[in-house]
């Protein structure tokens, strides 16, 4: 959604890798990377210093940032680039000081420098086209630095997540990570939500996610485990989208069990899914949308729910 050359709007790829960039640096005059991995470590050299990041961490690399990525093996995951401003811990307001995604739990990077003059091949992402320069020596060169315009990496287990301790569902929003937002108050190029483990303790309330339509495009990643509203087709490093305006909500089976359910407390454990929200009403991809990627059954799930009013009760 949105031009790079306007800096507006955002993009969101999907990445799979088996080798090391090596000799190889890139970096991206479109916007801020936020990279999530679902499988495999990433070893990721910067022009500020080095960071480790690991499946259920994510990190954020600034426009303009060179970096390259080491592998320990096979790696993939999701990345959402945003083409204006940056991310930024979300206003806590009536929550306090303290809870969701605490400032000191954020990790920024050394300075680490390597010496050598071997060539370096370096691509630049402009305006979304690919172009590539070499250069004589390491781009990763740089002894010391300070400022506040750097790459910085949070585990996401260290979410203070709030959750109702009555009844109802408190707004989704309670789950946001990062937020970069939009011109329009209270709307946002990008949210970064989670749906980690937690105690589901509502009381007189179907407790999975709510049939809803949103004014919101969500854009879901499964990291690993089984997310709540969907137990079956969105494994570990699926994803799916549902648009602006389009009702969606719990699979059939989640929504009878749900609905049958004692409610006593459960704690939901080894789970891990995230969400990128946005306000704009993201387009797909020709290759996206070839038949071996799509689940052509996906809109199956719900066709097996039952109406349960009755007027007389």
């Amino acid at each position: 959604a949105g031009d790079p050359t306007m800096k507006d709007g955002l993009a969101i790829y999907l990445y799979a890798a088996n080798a090391s960039m090596e000799k190889k640096a890139f970096y991206s005059s479109d916007g801020d990377f936020l990279i999530v991995p679902q499988l495999g470590d990433l070893y990721i050299t910067t022009e500020l210093g080095k960071l480790e990041v690991k499946p259920t961490e994510i990190v954020v690399i600034p426009r303009g940032i060179k970096f390259k990525v080491d592998l320990g093996g096979f790696s993939r995951g999701y990345v959402c680039e945003i083409f204006k401003g940056h991310f930024v811990l979300p206003d806590l307001g009536p929550i306090g000081a303290n809870g969701l995604a605490n400032p000191r739990d954020f990790q920024t990077p050394t300075a680490a420098y390597e010496e050598g003059q071997e060539s370096y091949t370096v691509i630049n992402k402009f305006q979304g086209e690919m172009f590539e320069y070499e250069m004589d020596h390491t781009p990763f060169d740089i002894v010391a630095w300070h400022g506040n315009y750097y790459p910085f990496k949070y585990d996401l287990a260290l979410f203070n997540t709030i959750n109702t301790v009555s009844y109802d569902h408190p707004d989704p929003s309670i789950f946001t990570v990062l937020t970069c937002q939009s011109d329009e108050k209270g709307s946002a190029i990008c949210d970064l939500a989670i749906f980690p483990p937690r105690w589901m303790v509502a009381e007189k309330t179907f407790r999975p996610p709510y049939y809803h339509r949103n004014a919101m495009s969500e854009f879901m990643g499964n990291i690993k485990g089984t997310y709540d509203a969907k137990e079956e087709g969105f494994g570990p490093g699926c994803s799916s989208l549902h648009s602006m305006m389009s009702a969606h909500g719990p699979e059939g089976d989640v929504f009878e069990k749900a609905s049958n359910a004692e409610l006593k407390p459960v704690k939901l454990e080894g789970n891990l899914a995230f969400m990128f929200e946005s306000c704009y009403q993201l387009k797909t991809t020709k290759y996206v949308m070839t038949d071996d990627l799509v689940d052509k059954n996906y809109w199956k799930c719900w066709q097996n729910i039952k109406t349960h009013f009755d007027a007389k009760k």
